[in-house]
């Protein structure tokens, strides 16, 4: 149990300073509540009401993110590839040319989705 003593202290001393910071910033801070500081905060303009379901964002949001965790995890696995490409052996080559035949079909749901298409 002696190598987690340090570890549990720590925890002890985060969760004693969080109770600290909370309580002081009750006893502190000013308790002046108006209405605009509960509204939400939507770039300096009033918020526009919300549909009835709660709102629907167009799916080309959705298709841009994917298109860029597709372009990021692309990214962090063919770079240290690319940094050892010499090393490696014909297995690992082989490996990364179908990770990026399955990326090619990523990029191609992007493609007919029309996601690649800025209006």
């Amino acid at each position: 149990m002696s190598p987690y003593v340090p570890i549990l202290g720590v925890l002890f001393f985060s969760a004693a300073l969080l109770g600290v910071m909370v309580i002081a910033s009750l006893v502190i801070g000013p308790a002046r509540y108006n209405r605009a500081k509960y509204m939400p905060y939507e770039c300096g303009i009033d918020p526009t009401p919300k549909a009835a379901g709660g709102g629907r964002f167009p799916v080309k949001y959705y298709i841009t993110a994917m298109m860029f965790l597709v372009f990021d995890i692309e990214i962090a696995f063919l770079y240290p590839w690319v940094v050892a490409f010499n090393q490696l052996s014909m297995f690992v080559i082989v490996a990364m040319i179908v990770f990026l035949l399955l990326l090619c079909i990523a990029y191609y749901y992007e493609y007919k989705r029309g996601g690649m298409e800025w209006d």
